[in-house]
This record gives structure tokens, sequence and C-alpha cells, in this order.
């Protein structure tokens, strides 16, 4: 099985199954949601006892009954996608070989914390880095796993940018940067790694201006002002560039725009 004719299961902005190789290939929106569900819950746990899901998707109801929707879920999807999950002993799991944008996700996000990895592991993918896990979905094994990967979704990105800017490519750690910005647009950590990023390539004024435009937004938005972690970077490159008098560079960067922001710092 190739990888481009593997089926794939899509968990962000919506469940959506593509199964089938070739001309046969083909997206599967109609499955019943009691299928979905099914599918979906595997796709997050990984091998997992029957009992262990039955309990989880149907926990309002007797257990003989949870075990028969099981049952049935599990008949449907072998009519609609044979072979997309295998039964092993009393457990059920993924087949070999079919792909998921969450555990796509995932293992990106351990290539870039893994010090080992080479650059190219680093480099950010499409997939998984917008849209929200399954969203209209409400049960407590989605939120869970909702905010676990919005969480590590964030921090992966942001150690994307730290490390790409390392590697002398501000350019890919900006885009890395801001696309956790626009994730998650009031989370200071990723503000300051676009900052920190100017920074590294030298460029105070855009610095200062991705601050100040943080600054403003949480101020307008919370009526709280930047954590003093992040204010301390921009006041200690205000007071270091102030004192290098006779630098035509520290006074063109220091223009009135940043005379305001250390102003503003106080």
């Amino acid at each position: 099985m190739t990888v481009a004719s593997a089926p794939r299961v899509t968990l962000f902005d919506g469940f959506s199954l593509r199964f089938g190789e070739g001309a046969s290939r083909r997206l599967l929106e109609e499955l019943p949601h009691g299928v979905q569900r099914l599918v979906a819950h595997v796709c997050l746990s990984g091998r997992a006892p029957r009992a262990a899901i039955a309990g989880h998707l149907w926990p309002d109801v007797p257990e003989d009954h949870a075990h028969g929707s099981l049952r049935s879920a599990l008949w449907r999807l072998h009519k609609a996608a044979p072979g997309l999950m295998e039964v092993c002993g009393d457990a059920l799991r993924l087949a070999e070989g079919v792909r998921v944008d969450v555990r796509e996700l995932g293992a990106w996000a351990r290539r870039v914390h893994d010090p080992k990895s080479c650059l190219a592991d680093v480099e950010v993918p499409d997939v998984g880095l917008s849209g929200e896990l399954l969203p209209g979905w409400y049960d407590d094994w989605v939120l869970l796993e909702r905010e676990r990967l919005r969480q590590l979704r964030m921090h992966a990105l942001e150690q994307a940018a730290i490390r790409l800017v390392a590697a002398g490519r501000p350019g890919d750690a900006l885009q890395a940067a801001y696309a956790a910005v626009h994730a998650e647009p009031l989370r200071e950590s990723a503000h300051r790694t676009v900052v920190g990023v100017h920074l590294a390539e030298g460029n105070v004024v855009e610095a200062l201006r991705a601050y100040d435009s943080f600054r403003v937004m949480i101020t307008e938005e919370l009526g709280v002002q930047p954590s003093e972690q992040m204010a301390r970077l921009i006041r200690s490159l205000y007071t270091q560039r102030n004192g290098s008098c006779g630098a035509r560079a520290s006074r063109d960067a220091l223009s009135s725009h940043s005379v305001g922001t250390a102003a503003k710092l106080g």
C-alpha cells in the first residue's frame, strides 16, 4: 500500500475518511455518527480494549447495550471501509498504514523537540496547524484531546521557530512564529517568539513594532499589560541601544516609534 493510496482519516475541522485505491478512491462522508465516533476514538487512543471503547462511546447505557452498539458500529464500518480497523484479541486498533492527521501532527511535534532530528524534520507541515479537533463534538474524551492537541501545536510551532532561526533561516522561523500567533492571538509566548526572531535577525524596529502591537491588543482585549519577562526584553534592548552613542544604526532604529514604546514601558 502506497502513501497516496492509504486510507486517511481527518479529525481537524471535522471528521472525514478517504478510502480505496486509484479510480475507486472515495470520500466517505455519510458514515453514521456512531461509526465516526468509533473511528475517531481509536485514532486518538491507539490500541484500546473493546470494553474501554464501549464505555467511553456509550457511557449512559447498560454495559451489554454498549457492547451491542460497538458490535453494530464495527459491522457498519466493515461494510463501508473493510480492513480499516483490526481486532487484536479483546482490543481494537487501526490497520497498518492508515494515515491520521492528528498522529502526523504528533509525530512532527516529537521531531521538533528532538535535538537529534535534522532540520528537514523541523520544517512546518500543513497538517494540523489550523482548525479545531472535531468541532461540535462535546464528549469528554474529545474535549480533553482538543486541549492537549492545542497545546502540542503551539509549543511545537514556537520550538520550530527557535530551531529555524538558530539554523539561519529567519524567514521560515517567522512563518512558524506567526502561525502560532494566528492560532492563538492572545498567547504571549507566541508573540515573544516573534519578537525574538526579529531581534535575532537584527530587525530592532520590527521587534518593537511586534511588541507594541501585542501590548495594545491585550490592553484592549483583557485590560492587562505584557508580562515583565516580555517587557524586560524590550526595555533592555532600548537601554542597550540608547547607550551606544554615535552609532547611526542605533539612532535610526530608535526612532520616534521606539522611543514611544520605551516611554510606555516606564
